[in-house]
């Protein structure tokens, strides 16, 4: 079930038609009434759960969207992850809220779980479950399943949010669309397709004999290499986005590895993965941002990251977090492996010179 959900919400990124069908699986696993997926770069975009869509047209033509405080709290936060009403509000503010009092409550909604990502292309992404007010706010289980695939919806979400929710029509055409850098690989890792944007990163890639992806970064071709052996063998496997460094250690792009699934092949033919890059600019994407979109890490992985990145001891880390300092060893252990850094000193060598925030 979870591997076969997983596919599709890869299908999805270039057939976004299916996602009202994938966000309605989310809401039957968290026993919520639907789902939905915001994206917006310079035009908002959206799609619905059917269950739920006549109530969010009203949201959208009716201007609640501009005054709901959801999405600005969803942006604001550092961690990967979703977040309920109440890691924000008390009950009585959510009550006293006209959004909540006014919109939601009367049409028998009041809860939801949400993500959101503020990427450095400029898009921003937001994905929530609804759920009826008699039911109650959502549990921490049901969060921690979608955490579990927060990963998955935000790689694919990425690519339907650059193509404006418009279905693709061809595999040229898709990455022309797209307007970053992009290619489609076999399993090996041999470049299929490849549009403008990737062909102009030479000093970053490279197309080796048999038009193979040949990465300058070693530690990335190593990861690339491992994921597509895990999207082969292991599709639950979240870890797929990791940094391309420069040639002075610091990270360049993000890599993006894809999935192509179930009727994406009608688009890309036999391409095993999609590999979307996007940069990172040191002038506008806050470390939060950057843990995001960059490194697959849990919320509390990324607090250990940025820990790192300020300069703090584990000492002091397993302390603010009231953790053991075995647990943030362990929470290193697997940063660093999610980064492909072999020491703590490469992983803030890795952050340095990108500015941090909470964003």
């Amino acid at each position: 079930m979870q591997s076969d959900l997983i596919d599709r919400i890869y299908e999805c990124a270039v057939v976004p038609e299916l996602w009202p069908s994938v966000l309605d699986d989310l809401a039957r696993m968290t026993d919520c009434r639907g789902g939905l997926l915001f994206s917006a770069r310079k035009a908002l975009c959206w799609t619905a759960s059917d269950s739920v869509r006549d109530v969010f047209e009203d949201y959208v033509n009716d201007g609640w969207f501009m005054r709901c405080p959801r999405r600005p709290c969803l942006m604001s936060q550092a961690a990967p992850a979703f977040f309920v009403e109440q890691d924000f509000w008390s009950e009585e503010e959510i009550g006293a809220d006209p959004i909540y009092r006014d919109f939601f409550r009367p049409r028998g909604l009041g809860w939801s779980a949400g993500t959101g990502l503020q990427l450095p292309t400029g898009d921003s992404i937001v994905f929530s479950v609804e759920r009826t007010l008699d039911r109650g706010p959502v549990e921490p289980d049901h969060v921690s399943t979608l955490n579990a695939l927060r990963p998955h919806l935000a790689r694919s979400a990425l690519v339907s949010a650059r193509l404006s929710l418009q279905r693709a029509q061809g595999a040229r055409e898709t990455l022309d669309a797209l307007r970053l850098p992009a290619l489609l690989l076999d399993e090996t890792g041999r470049v299929i397709e490849a549009n403008a944007w990737a062909a102009d990163q030479t000093e970053q890639v490279r197309f080796g004999a048999g038009q193979r992806l040949a990465l300058a970064d070693k530690s990335a071709q190593d990861l690339l290499s491992a994921g597509l052996k895990a999207i082969h063998a292991e599709p639950g496997d979240s870890r797929s986005s990791f940094p391309l460094r420069d040639s002075l250690g610091r990270p360049a792009l993000v890599l993006h590895l894809i999935p192509v699934r179930r009727s994406a092949h009608d688009i890309f033919g036999q391409s095993f993965a999609l590999l979307l890059m996007t940069p990172v600019s040191r002038d506008r994407a806050p470390a939060a941002d950057l843990l995001r979109s960059l490194f697959d890490l849990t919320p509390a992985e990324a607090r250990i990251a940025q820990g790192v990145a300020r300069g703090q001891g584990l000492e002091d880390l397993a302390e603010a977090g009231g953790v053991s300092l075995n647990t943030v060893r362990n929470q290193l252990r697997r940063v660093l492996e999610k980064t492909g850094c072999a020491r703590q000193a490469e992983l803030a060598a890795l952050l340095a010179g990108v500015a941090l925030g909470t964003a």
